[in-house]
């Protein structure tokens, strides 16, 4: 699982029947601190996120297909959380 930042919504006129009906964004890892770390990437919604959230995504193709359960969907990262805080070591960020 990885925190990232929602950045903006991906808008397709033509996509893989599986994308119909789900949204997707693109999102930006983050470390704890909540610095930006590696490139950006496009995810599904299953939590009614919204850009400019932080959020949990898990980025494993086996379990992002089971999530569906559909056991050939061209899916690899999911949103599966909207995070409120990070508490470490005591500091809230």
């Amino acid at each position: 699982m990885k925190l990232a930042r929602v950045v903006s919504p991906v808008v397709s006129t033509q996509k893989h029947p599986f994308y119909r009906g789900h949204k997707t964004f693109f999102v930006k890892p983050l470390r704890l601190n909540g610095a930006a770390e590696g490139a950006t990437f496009v995810a599904v919604d299953r939590v009614q996120s919204g850009v400019g959230e932080l959020v949990l995504i898990m980025q494993e193709g086996s379990s992002a297909r089971h999530m569906f359960g559909e056991a050939e969907a061209p899916v690899r990262s999911v949103i599966v959380g909207i995070v409120d805080h990070v508490d470490m070591a005591g500091e809230r960020s």
